[in-house]
C-alpha cells in the first residue's frame, strides 16, 4: 500500500463532513447508533445495545481506517464508515462497514458520503468495492444508486466469521463518466 493514501482522510462536503474516529467520539456515536432500525440487514442486528456496540467501537477504532460523518451544520456526529482490504481484492480497497443516523436516510447524505471517500480513494486506487450483506436490502439499493455494480457472491470474513457477502464495485472511469452526466 502507498504511504501517502491516508486512510483516516480529513475531509468537507457541502453538508457533511468526515474525519478520523478518535475514542472521545464513543458517547455521540453510540447516541446516533443505539435506533434498532440503523442495523436491520446488518450482520449484527444487536448493535444498538451497548454491549454490542462497545466491540464494533473497537474495531473500527483498532482498524485505524474508520471515519466519522459529521452534519456540517450542527457539527454532530451522524455516523461511520470505514476503509478497508479484503483478502480477495489487496490490489483495491472497499468501502464499508458504514452506517448513519436514521434522519439522514433517503437522501442526499449516503451519496455525499460516499462521493467523498471515492474520489479520496481514486486519487490511489482505481477500484473501490463494497461488500453487503444478503440481508441488507437497503444497502444494496443506496449502493447501486451511488453507480456500483453487483459483480458476484463471496465467502469473506468481514465480520469476525466466514460469510456470503454480496461484492458491488465502482471503478474510477465508471465514476467519473456517471458525475458528469
Amino acid at each position: 500500500m502507498n504511504n501517502a493514501f491516508s486512510l483516516q482522510p480529513t475531509l468537507k462536503g457541502s453538508s457533511i463532513s468526515i474525519r478520523p474516529l478518535v475514542e472521545a467520539d464513543f458517547d455521540d456515536l453510540y447516541a446516533c447508533a443505539s435506533d434498532k432500525n440503523i442495523w436491520r440487514g446488518h450482520p449484527s442486528t444487536g448493535r444498538y445495545r451497548l454491549s454490542e456496540f462497545k466491540p464494533y467501537f473497537g474495531n473500527a477504532l483498532d482498524s485505524k481506517a474508520s471515519v466519522v460523518v459529521t452534519d456540517n451544520s450542527s457539527e454532530k456526529i451522524i455516523g461511520l464508515s470505514r476503509y478497508y482490504f479484503p483478502d480477495s481484492a489487496k490490489q483495491n480497497i472497499s468501502i464499508g462497514f458504514t452506517f448513519l443516523a436514521k434522519e439522514y436516510w433517503g437522501g442526499k447524505t449516503n451519496y455525499e458520503l460516499k462521493k467523498i471517500m471515492l474520489e479520496h480513494a481514486f486519487h490511489r486506487f482505481d477500484t473501490v468495492w463494497f461488500h453487503i450483506n444478503r440481508e441488507n436490502i437497503r444497502s444494496q439499493k443506496a449502493t447501486l444508486k451511488i453507480g456500483a455494480s453487483f459483480t458476484h457472491e463471496e465467502t469473506l470474513h468481514l465480520s469476525g466469521k466466514p460469510e456470503l457477502w454480496r461484492c458491488y464495485k465502482i471503478d474510477k472511469k465508471q465514476w467519473y463518466l456517471r458525475d458528469q452526466g
